[in-house]
């Protein structure tokens, strides 16, 4: 515990380890994507932005490590950027387990059937995976990718909510 104090009262190693993580996180979907052939669906898109908004707030942090108030802002953005990501993975989990369908355009893949003129159109905009299909769950407690997701970007929350009420002592 003093060690994880230690690091969420400096502001470089704070910012350094989030940014670091997210990195990692980034790099995994990326590395699942293309060397796992696991195409993401929209909503496994919409988790990375966060991610990315998380190591540029990190890289400000880093820079504006000397200002208390920058610090502060910063720290409270990387907290809203993971707990926005910990709800879309949450509602990534839903739909993956059909819980709830999903109300995001893009998740679902067109019926095609004879009487549409315009199929080339939705060929074009057909995602890749949709939505409510497990790409992949590990084999012992058959967690998916968005389980994975939402529990880390709870962690990186309660990391950055800890950050943040630490600096303000």
């Amino acid at each position: 515990m003093i060690k994880l104090r230690q690091i969420a009262a400096d502001p470089y190693s704070f910012f350094g380890l989030i940014a670091a993580i997210s990195c990692l996180a980034l790099i995994f979907a990326l590395a699942a994507q293309l060397f796992y052939h696991l195409e993401p669906c929209i909503l496994c898109l919409y988790q990375r932005a966060p991610f990315a908004a998380a190591i540029a707030f990190s890289i400000t942090g880093m820079a504006l490590r000397d200002k208390p108030k920058a610090v502060m802002a910063l720290a409270a953005l990387c907290a809203l950027a993971f707990i926005i990501n910990a709800g879309i993975a949450a509602y990534h989990t839903g739909v993956e387990r059909h819980w709830w369908d999903s109300v995001v355009e893009g998740c679902h893949i067109p019926a095609m059937d004879d009487q549409s003129t315009d199929w080339i159109d939705k060929v074009m905009t057909t995602p890749a995976a949709p939505c409510n299909e497990i790409r992949w769950a590990d084999p012992i407690f058959k967690l998916t990718m968005a389980n994975y997701n939402a529990a880390l970007n709870l962690a990186l929350f309660a990391f950055c909510v800890f950050g943040f009420l630490t600096r303000r002592k």
